[in-house]
């Protein structure tokens, strides 16, 4: 996949494109509705398939204190849209200037003399120009008069674990991940949240215990809500090795304070990996894939009380990835 930064590069894409503009944080389910529209458009056109996306987002360039946290950085969110089949993305530095274009401006002096799309694949909540005033309709109104189609896909709807259906957008992953439902987000993203950062020294608590961990950097995403969970771990010399998708180790996650040890303790970000026979010593990053969680964090009495724990903790954590392994490769047999 092509990776376009600069305006003047932007020559490098074959004119009569299908393109697909948006933030795709998370890259989540409503987003691979609308990639693999645009995919199939590109494919019945014979062209290029190009997303546009921006950094930072928006809202942080406007009101910085009401940005939202990230899901994807931009290394991930490229991985993912490249799996998604994307030919090129432009990523667009945000600035003032940019964004106070109306949504005439933005189509007319950047879209068409630049990118000149013969077809733009959106969501039907779509918004553009200045104070996101262009809605779809002012999109297609463009379309017909600069020439260009302008289809619109409509909202993917999932269904929680309580059984409520809801509509997927990266507020609600969000929400979802900041209370601690990592199932339901990892649903909604139709893969596990990921976690990507560089691997610190921990304090060697967990080795104490018979459990030793990989600690985690504080990474500059939203962290899941502090508790237990069961996931999947990949190590690598750089984030780009991790991204590469090597050997997935099972492990069970703790975020939270140490209370048991104390008051003072900062956030940890901790894994112990499942499967004992794995050195991952060698990595300077890791990957956490959140399958589900497991427990919220307590104080526990004694150390002794949190080693017991900790054992019940792996067992379940073991069942549910076992679960979670057979339920991928069932998909992926399309059984």
């Amino acid at each position: 996949m092509r990776v376009v930064r600069a305006i003047s590069e932007l020559q490098q894409i074959r004119k009569g494109c299908v393109l697909t503009i948006g933030n795709f944080d998370g890259v989540h389910r409503g987003h691979q509705e609308i990639l693999g529209a645009a995919r199939a458009a590109a494919d019945e056109r014979g062209a290029e398939l190009v997303a546009m996306t921006f950094e930072p987002h928006p809202v942080a360039i406007l009101y910085p204190e009401r940005a939202p946290g990230v899901l994807t950085p931009l290394e991930l969110k490229a991985d993912l849209l490249c799996q998604c089949s994307v030919d090129s993305l432009i990523v667009l530095e945000d600035s003032r200037e940019l964004l106070s274009l109306s949504a005439e401006d933005f189509v007319g002096r950047f879209l068409v003399e630049n990118v000149r799309p013969r077809a733009v694949i959106e969501g039907r909540d779509f918004n553009f120009g200045a104070a996101r005033a262009g809605s779809i309709e002012t999109l297609r109104k463009l379309g017909a008069e600069r020439d260009f189609d302008v289809s619109v896909v409509e909202p993917k709807e999932i269904k929680l674990s309580t059984g409520q259906s809801v509509r997927v957008s990266s507020t609600m992953i969000r929400y979802m991940l900041e209370s601690g439902h990592a199932a339901d987000a990892r649903e909604a993203l139709g893969r596990p949240y990921q976690l990507i950062g560089e691997i610190i020294p921990g304090r060697g608590i967990g080795k104490k215990l018979g459990f030793p961990t990989l600690n985690m950097s504080k990474p500059k995403q939203v962290i899941p809500a502090e508790g237990v969970y069961a996931g999947f771990v990949r190590v690598g010399d750089s984030a780009e090795d991790v991204l590469s998708r090597g050997e997935a180790i099972p492990a069970a996650y703790s975020i939270g304070q140490a209370r048991t040890y104390g008051d003072d303790f900062p956030l940890l970000i901790e894994a112990h990996l499942l499967n004992e026979d794995v050195d991952a010593s060698a990595g300077r990053f890791m990957a956490m894939d959140f399958v589900k969680r497991i427990r919220s964090q307590h104080k526990f009495k004694t150390p002794e009380d949190l080693r017991r724990q900790i054992v019940k903790d792996c067992d379940e954590a073991r069942a549910i990835l076992a679960k979670a392994g057979l339920e991928l490769t069932q998909r992926q047999n399309g059984q």
